[in-house]
């Protein structure tokens, strides 16, 4: 049976420009009563065919297409293929490591599955109505290219309540691991925690960014906030930095760094490890005077949606004034924001207003900032040119000049 769904007047134009969503707003009615993750045809109010997508009742984004060939059809071939085309993608052009970002959503035409690989084991998230309802077929799918050993659900992500399914996690194929999961990028080791840890276990789309920091580290006192289980801090280590602070929160992340340092017979006399909130951290650095060489700003998602958008903008204001203020002549500043809601723009807009902040309070007449380079996920995150909406991790390197 075919379910349509049939929109508004003047909504079909993001549709026929591929975009990948269809809000309940743009909606005029539907026929029939599909069930969540039910395929559906999306029409024109002229009863002009647009696409096939999963229809996801209680989600304000009613639909999320998974086509726009009116010959193609939604089963278990079209899951084998985009599966098939992802890996292809990736086995083309990622290097240097055995962690990677397999399916990225809305890129590699599976809207709401997340894909990460470490070494062979697969962890999976299913964020949508749709891959839910063809979830089966899409494990059979992974587990029948990868030929991994562990394949793991990561379905915690409080972002499925808004499309009416309960968290979960749960393995899908083989035996729970006994440790982390080791992985290599650029020469260092990981240990994933893919059971427990954030996301999936380990921030995949921050690689290129950790080489550049080790590329930079040279020589350098580092400042790492956020530090997490100690991915910028282990690649500033690699890199030679004469020494590294990294500061979280999380006593449990800390102590996976600490960990992970040993693993790679770095040296513990470079590196300080402090659990303790960043914001309070930063303020007291900068009442001490301290100065670091490089600086790595990596928060968690300020703003979860649009309406933290002002509380967000508010709160990376405040640590990028307080960084820019520990830089020392020459430092850099790598800073960024996983929030899908701040634009590029509006995040490079902060910047500016942090360092007219920060100068006034310097009180040095030589200084200034200048931003080096933009920063973004790796090519195994990439972006739907018409789904701007899929970039969220972005970042400034930023130099303090005299």
């Amino acid at each position: 049976m075919n379910f349509n769904v049939i929109l508004e007047s003047g909504k079909e134009r993001p549709i026929m420009r591929r975009h990948p969503w269809v809000y309940s707003t743009a909606i005029k009615r539907v026929e029939g009563k599909p069930k969540p993750g039910v395929t559906v045809q999306v029409l024109s109010q002229d009863g002009k065919w647009l696409a096939r997508g999963a229809f996801s009742p209680e989600s304000k984004i009613r639909v999320r297409v998974w086509s726009w060939d009116p010959n193609e059809a939604i089963d278990h071939a079209f899951f084998k293929r985009k599966i098939q085309q992802a890996i292809k993608y990736r086995q083309k052009w990622i290097r240097n490591t055995n962690a990677i970002r397999l399916i990225a959503g809305e890129a590699d035409g599976i809207p709401g599955l997340i894909v990460d690989q470490y070494d062979q084991t697969i962890v999976c998230q299913f964020l949508s109505a749709g891959v839910e309802y063809w979830r089966d077929a899409i494990v059979n799918a992974l587990h029948e290219q990868t030929r991994c050993a562990l394949l793991v659900e990561r379905s915690d992500a409080a972002v499925r309540s808004r499309e009416g399914l309960p968290e979960k996690t749960e393995i899908l194929f083989g035996e729970r691991p006994s440790e982390g999961v080791e992985v290599h990028e650029n020469g260092v080791l990981y240990q994933v925690d893919v059971m427990n840890g954030h996301k999936t276990g380990f921030y995949i789309d921050q690689r290129d960014n950790r080489q550049l920091v080790a590329e930079m580290a040279k020589e350098r006192r580092v400042l790492n906030m956020f530090c997490y289980t100690g991915g910028f801090s282990l690649a500033a280590l690699k890199g030679g930095a004469k020494s590294v602070m990294s500061v979280d929160s999380s006593g449990d992340a800390l102590k996976i760094a600490r960990q992970q340092m040993v693993l790679n017979k770095f040296s513990a006399e470079r590196t300080s490890w402090l659990d303790a909130d960043a914001f309070t951290t930063l303020s007291n650095l900068r009442n001490a005077k301290e100065k670091f060489d490089l600086i790595v700003l990596d928060p968690p998602k300020f703003a979860p949606s649009a309406q933290h958008l002002d509380r967000a903008i508010k709160a990376y204001k405040e640590i990028n004034r307080a960084a820019l203020q520990l830089l020392s002549p020459g430092g850099l500043l790598f800073t960024f924001s996983c929030s899908g809601a701040v634009s590029l723009e509006r995040f490079e807009q902060m910047l500016v207003n942090s360092v007219s902040e920060a100068l006034a309070h310097m009180q040095d007449s030589q200084a200034n900032f200048r931003i080096m380079r933009r920063l973004a996920a790796g090519l195994d995150h990439p972006v739907l040119a018409s789904f701007a909406e899929g970039e969220y991790l972005k970042g400034l390197l930023v130099e303090r000049v005299e």
